[in-house]
């Protein structure tokens, strides 16, 4: 199954504005609070409408704004996990999965529903009320009455938001195998990188209402290519840049040139180093910065280590790293550090792509 998402709306902070392609793959739609991710699943599930654009499903015309086409809901067959499942707390675990079947006959009925009890492991759980159940089988409860009907597209929003580290660990690994039983294709928004990584083969970065490129998930945390991509994955050493030559850029909140194993595009807009990749010079004499220790800060399993550079003391100028408690307890305010970046290991990224 096939999904085309082209749409445009106006909304209070920002204007959305996405452009996507997914056919038979686990993709994601990653980016923070309020940008434009929720909102995009609206439209496509015929919540929300569109000021303009399309959507497409396997051949299907759910919206487009030119041909005056706008599906309802209930027609577009796409099945939406909401944050909370919406399960109805008076209804018995048969009856809410029974809740999604459309214009079935009794016996129909019963029989999909005692199909999806058995594919979704709810076995023994039918007259159960969700305050009865676990939290994964709730989860259950919600994608069986959501895949009961044979979805074309399946939409799973946050679906972890509100539980605590350990019952979202349990809750994921159960999401996987019904994903994978799935085969088709599947939407997933998050805010949280490591389930993106986990439970997505492709991803799509969203930045106040506009969605980046789409890319396979891996190549993102190898390698992201925009400004808002290396933000959205925490990286924390970030410089303004411009290029010096094909393989040498100017790190300007550093006060450092650096050399680079890859081509400087004439895009760039920044200069980005992960925490792992700065190491100590140890003799090295070129891509180093000489650094002085600005703050020394104890984490849970390591010691950060924030370092002022010769372009400046705040901000951008700074770089952090980290290193091993027993290094840590040695290191002093005021000290001075010379650190190496690798040329492979300089990444070079634009505004936005």
């Amino acid at each position: 199954m096939a999904l085309v998402v082209d749409i445009k709306k106006t909304l209070p902070n920002f204007n959305l504005e996405v452009a996507f392609e997914a056919t038979r793959e686990k993709m994601a739609l990653l980016g923070t609070s309020g940008s434009g991710k929720s909102m995009t699943l609206k439209c496509i599930a015929g919540i929300e409408k569109p000021a303009a654009g399309k959507i497409v499903l396997d051949g299907q015309i759910l919206f487009d704004s030119n041909k005056g086409i706008d599906l309802p809901p209930q027609k577009r067959q796409v099945g939406y996990l909401f944050q909370q499942y919406a399960l109805f707390p008076n209804m018995t675990v048969e009856e809410n999965i029974a809740c999604g079947t459309r214009q079935m006959g009794w016996i129909k009925r019963q029989k999909a529903v005692a199909a999806m009890v058995e594919r979704m492991k709810l076995g023994g759980q039918e007259k159960k009320r969700p305050a009865e159940l676990s939290g994964g089988q709730q989860q259950r409860v919600a994608l069986a009455r959501i895949l009961i009907n044979n979805p074309k597209l399946l939409m799973l929003d946050e679906p972890f938001s509100a539980l605590d580290s350990h019952l979202r660990w349990q809750l994921e690994l159960e999401l996987i195998e019904v994903l994978e039983s799935y085969g088709g294709t599947s939407l997933l928004v998050s805010h949280k990188q490591d389930e993106v990584y986990r439970l997505s083969d492709s991803v799509c970065v969203l930045n106040d209402g506009y969605a980046e490129r789409k890319k396979p998930v891996r190549d993102l945390f190898e390698a992201p290519s925009t400004l808002s991509e290396c933000l959205i994955l925490g990286l924390k050493n970030i410089s303004r840049a411009r290029a010096i030559d094909d393989y040498t850029v100017d790190a300007i909140d550093w006060g450092a040139r650096l050399s680079t194993n890859n081509v400087v595009p004439t895009c760039i807009s920044h200069v980005v180093v992960k925490e792992d990749d700065l190491v100590f010079a140890n003799g090295v004499v070129s891509n180093n910065i000489t650094c002085m220790i600005n703050q020394v800060i104890d984490d849970v399993t390591s010691t950060v280590v924030m370092l002022t550079t010769p372009g400046g003391g705040n901000g951008d100028s700074r770089l952090q790293i980290r290193v091993p408690k027993t290094y840590g307890a040695s290191l002093n305010r005021s000290e001075r550090l010379r650190l190496h970046i690798a040329p492979s290991k300089v990444m070079l990224v634009s505004q936005a792509k």
